[in-house]
């Protein structure tokens, strides 16, 4: 395809793909400090007990349930003269930064009273509305770029690049952040990283929107099919029911995804608690930060020799190797730099697998048309939205049932013996884990690949020829 070649070639296109990405720096930085950090910031500054996240968070996932989706059909059938995504961008940006800071700041309630908890959960279910309005449309405009899938290979790199930047950001920059920004006085040692908490996540906020604002006034939407059926959730779990291949996506990405999120979410809590420095966790990101940028060259490096397929097992593997790695260097030597160096090796097998998953859901969207004559980009896309809250919510209900079981204390320092080993665990051995079994449900059951790819392929092309034939 000579356009494709060109595209390719082209600096202005290039510049919007960069600016494409740019506001993926953003959404993360919004997202990695909400996962990552909240409950932390909930079980450690605002003393609220496990039990109260893991009755919050599974409720939340109910709403998110009808909203996701919900949300999809509503970009779907959205039209105005900045497209069908980028409207919704800045609007879910700009709600979820102002959701953002609240929710990491207390305005005046007092600690352990029903108010405060009243509090948490409408930030919380409101930061994940927000989040929903930005996140669907943000990635939903990857088909809408180009047809080719090399392209989109490297659309999907780019914005995961930049993912990756603002992941980083916030796993290296937040344990210094809520030191520095914090009061200063050590006889109020909760009120340093209560002040810290809520300045850093007001920054966040504004970079999220100026962030989004680069993104929308760049980026051009250049293959759009408007929906123009009425909304109705019989039409949501009609997607579900004939694109076979976005249910076992769903499946297998929630679990990986599951292992890596429990890594993020815990990891604050193995440092802090049983390393001793939660500053450490800094430098372990920075490597990390190094193996993702390694990894997303996976992609490219391998696609011309190998099968999408064949890369994303390899990628898989290289994260169960690198917990393997992890567990022996980290609980059971307690050698940073070997831990460290070893989280490199997961790190790659994650960023790329991150990439694979954006692309193949670009796929599984022309899959879904080639089955049924209906493009449904955006509700496709809202179950990637909806399926990482799943995720999150495994790690929530494993994270803080062990935290329950082990007698997880965040009013001190000094944690029992059993509490160590059970935030080490959750932080190395349960991933892994998770990552074999989404590993076996994915070689098993996924199917877009070989021969049915080119036939998807080859009609999504017809279809835009002969739909640029009419237009001229």
């Amino acid at each position: 395809m000579d356009s494709t070649a060109t595209a390719k070639k082209s600096p202005a296109r290039f510049g919007r793909y960069i600016g494409y990405g740019i506001g993926a720096v953003g959404l993360d930085l919004s997202y990695g400090l909400f996962y990552s950090y909240l409950s932390k910031y909930l079980t450690d500054v605002l003393l609220m007990p496990a039990a109260f996240l893991l009755i919050l968070t599974p409720l939340a996932r109910i709403w998110d349930g009808i909203n996701d989706p919900m949300m999809g059909v509503i970009v779907d059938h959205t039209k105005t003269r900045m497209g069908k995504y980028r409207p919704w961008i800045l609007i879910g940006t700009s709600l979820n930064a102002i959701v953002l800071a609240m929710m990491f700041t207390n305005p005046g309630i007092r600690q352990g009273s029903v108010w405060m908890y009243v509090y948490v959960a409408v930030m919380y279910v409101m930061w994940g509305m927000t989040n929903t309005m930005a996140d669907i449309p943000y990635w939903s405009m990857v088909p809408s770029f180009t047809n080719d899938p090399g392209e989109r290979s490297i659309i999907s790199t780019i914005a995961r690049t930049f993912s990756g930047i603002g992941q980083g950001i916030i796993t290296i920059f937040t344990p210094f952040a809520l030191v520095l920004l914090g009061s200063g006085d050590s006889e109020a040692e909760r009120e340093v990283s209560a002040q810290g908490f809520s300045r850093w996540a007001i920054i966040c906020a504004v970079l999220l929107v100026m962030f989004a604002v680069i993104c929308v006034s760049v980026t051009r939407e250049k293959h759009v099919i408007y929906n123009n059926e009425k909304f109705s959730f019989k039409k949501i779990f009609e997607v579900l029911r004939t694109n076979d291949q976005l249910v076992v996506f769903m499946v297998f990405a929630m679990l990986s995804n599951a292992g890596w999120y429990l890594t993020s979410g815990v990891g604050s809590y193995y440092f802090d608690n049983v390393e001793g420095n939660i500053t450490k966790q800094s430098t372990f990101a920075a490597f990390g930060a190094v193996g993702s940028f390694l990894g997303l060259f996976v992609i490219p490096l391998m696609q011309k020799k190998y099968t999408r397929r064949t890369i994303y097992q390899f990628c898989l593997v290289m994260v169960i190797v690198g917990y393997a790695l992890m567990i022996l260097c980290g609980p059971v030597l307690h050698n940073m730099l070997l831990l460290n160096l070893s989280y490199i090796v997961a790190s790659v097998g994650i960023a790329s697998m991150f990439v694979n998953q954006t692309v193949m859901l670009a796929d599984i969207v022309d899959y879904g048309e080639y089955r049924t004559g209906r493009r449904s980009e955006s509700t496709t896309f809202a179950m990637k939205g909806f399926l990482q809250k799943m995720a999150y919510t495994i790690q929530t209900i494993i994270m803080f049932s062990g935290f329950g079981i082990s007698g997880y204390d965040g009013n001190v320092q000094a944690q029992t013996p059993f509490a160590e080993t059970t935030i080490s665990v959750l932080t190395f051995v349960v991933p892994p884990v998770l990552v074999f079994i989404s590993f076996l449900v994915f070689s098993k059951k996924y199917k877009l690949y070989g021969e049915l790819s080119q036939k998807v392929l080859a009609f999504v092309n017809a279809r835009d020829e002969k739909t640029d034939g009419a237009g001229a």
